[in-house]
């Protein structure tokens, strides 16, 4: 009889988030391969951690879900809310980060157009000043799909935006870690667990499988966050007691992910934890966390009614 495998040990322990400022578009294209070059350029770097502006791709739109009749796809972009500073200097600060997403990654591809896609905003940023005066005053604004967009004049004629964007306040640092025994159980785990994650809607995964746990404090803060030593597989002989990796343990994937709402970050927990449960080889589940002191959400692995395998 085959002996049947060891389910992974899940940690009692606490998913640390906290607030982020988002904005929700759809972008569309005339084909597949540019809608697809636009929304990854637009979201390839997750830099909400050093100060800037983040995003990530939560699904794909057909030609029937989309203002204009094309391909689409619906975007999340993020910036952060600092105690240190004001609401209006935040959202100051992540309209002009989100100006350059648009401009730089989507505007220059041929035929893309920019839609709200955000209900229940808080506010709503107008994009005349730093995204439609690309056209040097020669843009203009006029009633397209139902909606105010600004359309910008460029040499491969046209850019369309719809003129307000809308903000709110979402959740960001949704997160959990994947620890493995081989190289191969973390590729099916890091690839499974995003597939369930993705089938809840709201949320967005900024790294997709990330490899490099960071950790608040640092010996350079010029550079930002830097690794989280003690959780490292290749530190653990040098740390000796210090180190916190498991034995039998030398892969540790970090599963991170931004939404809409605390309840949309509790199912995709849930969703990408239940769908490493059955790989041979994941042998931990736990999560990165500091103690309370980075974020005002407390997610606990124990409310989340996980259905260990």
């Amino acid at each position: 009889m085959a002996q049947k495998k060891r389910a992974p040990v899940i940690d009692n322990t606490f998913v640390e988030a906290f607030s982020g400022l988002f904005s929700r578009v759809i972008v569309t294209a005339d084909d597949q391969e540019t809608l697809m070059a636009a929304a990854n350029d637009a979201t390839a770097t997750p830099s909400v951690v050093i100060g800037r502006t983040e995003g990530g791709v939560e699904r794909y739109l057909s030609e029937k879900e989309t203002p204009d009749g094309r391909v689409g796809a619906i975007l999340q972009f993020w910036g952060e809310l600092n105690e240190k500073k004001s609401f209006e200097k935040c959202l100051e600060k992540f309209e002009k980060e989100l100006s350059f997403k648009i401009r730089q990654d989507i505007l220059v591809k041929p035929f893309t157009a920019v839609f709200d896609a955000l209900s229940n905003a808080e506010g709503k940023m107008d994009m005349m000043n730093r995204v439609g005066h690309c056209g040097d005053g020669y843009e203009w604004v006029e009633q397209r799909y139902g909606r105010e967009v600004i359309v910008v004049p460029l040499m491969v004629p046209d850019f369309v935006i719809e003129r307000y964007i809308s903000y709110a306040r979402g959740v960001m640092g949704g997160n959990f870690w994947v620890m493995c025994e081989t190289k191969q159980a973390l590729k099916e785990a890091g690839k499974k667990s995003l597939a369930a994650m993705h089938t809840v809607p709201g949320i967005v995964t900024s790294f997709d499988v990330c490899s490099a746990g960071s950790k608040p404090e640092t010996s350079f803060p010029e550079i930002g966050p830097t690794t989280n030593h003690v959780y490292c597989p290749s530190l653990k002989a040098k740390l000796g007691k210090e180190s916190l990796v498991p034995d039998g343990v030398n892969y540790i994937a970090e599963l991170v992910f931004d939404g809409i709402n605390v309840e949309v970050i509790k199912k995709a927990l849930k969703a990408g934890i239940e769908a490493v449960l059955d790989i041979e080889g994941v042998t931990r589940i736990s999560a990165g966390n500091y103690d309370g002191k980075l974020g005002q959400y407390k997610i606990l692995f124990s409310e989340l009614g996980l259905n260990e395998q």
